[in-house]
Parts: C-alpha cells; structure tokens; sequence
C-alpha cells in the first residue's frame, strides 16, 4: 500500500479523535503561532493538516487566509465537514508535500505538526524543505513538530524517524535561521503520552 492509499484508509475507517495524533486543541501550535505571525490576514499553511482542529480554532481567531494541505482527501473531508459553512474561508489541497508546486514565495508561515519525521529517506526531505523555501517568503516563518528523541518509533503502523533541535534544524540548513524551540508531551486518546519537539525559524533568504 503506497502512502496517500495507506492515510485514506486510515480516515475513511477510523474516527478523527480515535487517532493517536488527536488534538481537541493545538495549544503548542496556536501559541507559536500568535507568537510569530499576529497579522490575522497573513498567508498560513498547516501541512498535515488532516482532520486536525488547529484549522477551527484559527478561523475562529479571525485568520482568513488559510491553506490545509493533506495528502488524504478523506482527512480533509472531516475537517471541512465539520466547519460547515466556515469552510468555505479555507483552500484545501490534496497533495504530497514533498512534490507541493504552489506560487513561490506565497506563504507567510508554514505550519507541520508530524508530517516531516515520516519522511524516512532524504530525497522526501530534501523535496520538502524545497517546497518550504519555494513557499515561504524571505522573512517568513516555519513551525515543524516532530517525535522527540525518545518518541515511538512507529506511527499509525509507520516507521518515523525522532529528533532533538539540532538534528531537526541540521535537515533545514542555512537559509533557515533557528529562533527557539519547544517541547510538548502529547497525551494520545487512549491515555498514553508521545513526546515532540517543535522547532520555529525564519526564513532568510530562498
């Protein structure tokens, strides 16, 4: 089963909070990203973004012009479904991020929570940092969460690859100049806790 068969599987036959990823809030996510980007008509994409509830509360904080990208279209289906009709402020988008061709410099922040440690070989990770830097502009920002370094090793039946802030940053390089980090213990639905790290940068130049 290829990846974007593997995600529609997982959407279409299990509920969106019986998932170990599950929020009923992004605190970490919301926080860092009112810290960085306050403009609420700034251009924001969270990658990954599935199901999550980041996207709700966004919109109901007055962000307007928003983008969730999954490469399941059942994921996005949730979410959009239960927007209603706020769904229509939004731009969904089914695509592998790691092949993601939208106009360059376009994006203001780029938002990843648990996209970037599935990507186990290093042509998907060089594919995806040049997504970022096609995307965001120079001055813009990126928040990418990964499992920590004694985070599981395998999610919904996948291998992950784990990482602290210097090895997460060492994958982004040079454009990206690291502003801080954050630590994060996640307790999952079914009571257990899975440690992220998320690390937040500027974007220098492309």
């Amino acid at each position: 089963m290829n990846e974007k068969n593997h995600w529609e599987n997982v959407y279409r036959t299990k509920k969106s909070d019986d998932v170990s990823w599950f929020q009923p809030q992004a605190f970490t996510s919301l926080d860092l990203i009112k810290k960085l980007e306050g403009n609420t008509d700034a251009q924001i994409i969270d990658v990954g973004g599935g199901a999550s509830m980041l996207v709700d509360d966004l919109v109901s904080l007055g962000y307007s012009n928003l983008k969730v990208l999954d490469i399941s279209s059942a994921a996005l289906e949730v979410a959009k479904s239960r927007l209603g009709g706020k769904s229509n402020v939004v731009e969904w988008i089914v695509d592998d991020v790691t092949k993601l061709d939208i106009p360059r410099h376009s994006i203001d922040l780029w938002h990843d929570r648990a996209v970037f440690h599935f990507l186990n070989d290093q042509d998907q990770r060089e594919g995806y940092v040049k997504a970022v830097l096609n995307a965001v502009k120079p001055g813009g920002h990126v928040i990418a969460s990964t499992f920590y370094l004694d985070g599981p090793e395998k999610c919904s039946g996948l291998p992950v690859q784990r990482y602290d802030a210097e090895s997460l940053h060492g994958q982004f390089g040079e454009p990206f100049i690291l502003l801080g980090h954050e630590y994060e213990s996640h307790k999952t639905p079914f009571g257990t806790h899975q440690n992220f790290i998320y690390c937040y940068w500027r974007v220098a130049h492309a």
